[in-house]
């Protein structure tokens, strides 16, 4: 890695810090913090690791957040209380401020942004040896494919998400915090998949990202997920460009309509890239660049053989035998973003409790029914407690 100060390369300085030659930077919780301009909390941190206070360090900065968040940071007892307990993904996100983001992360897995960038990886899928996932929030695309190989490693503003992507979702993962605005810590040629799901419309100066993007994945594959069409009416649409103008920041991309890819996901239907042309009513669109032909690859429909699934948390689950589910939205606005387009997820339906129980117990990849729930992202490998 590079540093964002000086850009020379970054070494140990001890076992808690990384130096750059002119100064320190904090490593907490084997994530490296990268952030320029936190001069202050930079030095906070590598002051109480130098004195072993770990703790310390890791509670300012579970409290950073990006630049644009509309809330204050959370306050310091309730992210001590954190720290110190034991609580599941939820509370902690809850712990940690998180807000309507919470909502995102809590059930994305089923949202149909997340199955649009899945389609698109199994559809140019190049047998990647790594990846670089830029803003991978909680760390959802890294759980994906490091459980099918793939050396996954990704970044973020926010070390907070990081942190939970470590304790809950992605494990195996190796994170680093820093701002996508400067140059990238990472090593070029380092990632066969470089990725950018859901948040590349968000970042300032796009074509400096992109091309950190090309240079990470050199000689690989570049793929931009669910980017807001700046002609077409959006949800929170952050700072998006038209179609032709993303186009235009990678080389020889293929375009696609991310509803398009939501529903080839569900279907099987196979993918069809469209010129920049028929896409600008889109809401959205995915590009990928680099190796177009696709490799034989992992079913990314369903989770790894013998993963135990439960219950998507957006229904409500009564009775005994059968078990009856009913979608319950967990705001309005998040129904209002989503729910229009997750035409896949039943209102209501029945399932036998022996269907139940042989999810439970690992049956994806061997039983139909199991299987059929499972596309449909009606039973889910949800993240485990912490870590």
């Amino acid at each position: 890695m590079r540093s964002p100060g000086n850009g020379r390369p970054l070494t140990p300085a001890g076992p808690a810090t990384l130096t750059d030659g002119e100064r320190l930077w904090p490593v907490v919780g084997g994530i490296p913090y990268l952030r320029a301009g936190r001069d202050e909390l930079v030095g906070f941190a590598c002051r109480a690791l130098e004195r072993g206070d770990e703790r310390a360090a890791l509670v300012e900065l579970l409290r950073d957040q990006d630049d644009w968040a509309p809330d204050p940071p959370p306050g310091r007892a309730a992210v001590e209380a954190l720290v110190d307990g034991e609580p599941g993904l939820r509370e902690a996100m809850d712990g940690l401020g998180f807000g309507p983001v919470g909502d995102y992360f809590t059930y994305r897995l089923s949202d149909p942004t997340y199955l649009a960038g899945l389609a698109l990886i199994q559809a140019h899928w190049n047998a990647p040896q790594s990846s670089f996932e830029l803003a991978c929030g909680i760390g959802h695309y890294s759980r994906d494919l490091s459980r099918r190989g793939v050396a996954t490693a990704g970044g973020d503003v926010v070390f907070a998400k990081l942190w939970l992507a470590r304790r809950y979702v992605a494990p195996a993962t190796r994170f680093v915090c820093f701002d996508a605005a400067y140059p990238f810590p990472v090593a070029s040629a380092s990632a066969d998949l470089a990725l950018c799901q859901d948040a590349f419309y968000f970042l300032p100066e796009k074509a400096h990202v992109a091309e950190e993007l090309l240079r990470v994945s050199e000689g690989g594959t570049v793929a931009i997920g669910h980017a807001h069409n700046a002609a077409a009416e959006n949800h929170s649409s952050g700072a998006p460009l038209t179609v032709e103008g993303y186009a235009a920041l990678l080389p020889d991309p293929l375009l696609y309509d991310d509803a398009e890819l939501t529903q080839a996901f569900v279907s099987g239907e196979p993918l069809v890239p469209r010129p920049a042309g028929e896409l600008g009513g889109s809401e959205a669109v995915c590009l990928v660049s680099g190796a177009h032909g696709s490799a034989d690859g992992p079913d990314l429909t369903l989770p790894p053989p013998g993963t135990p699934l439960l219950p998507n948390p957006l229904y409500e689950v009564s009775g005994e035998d059968p078990v009856a589910m009913r979608l319950e939205w967990p705001s309005p606005r998040y129904e209002d973003e989503y729910a229009p387009r997750s035409g896949y997820l039943p209102e209501g339906l029945e399932v036998s409790r022996a269907v139940l129980d042989r999810a439970a117990r690992g049956a994806v990849g061997a039983d139909p029914e199991v299987d059929r729930l499972a596309r449909v992202r009606v039973l889910l490998d949800l993240p485990g407690r912490a870590r």
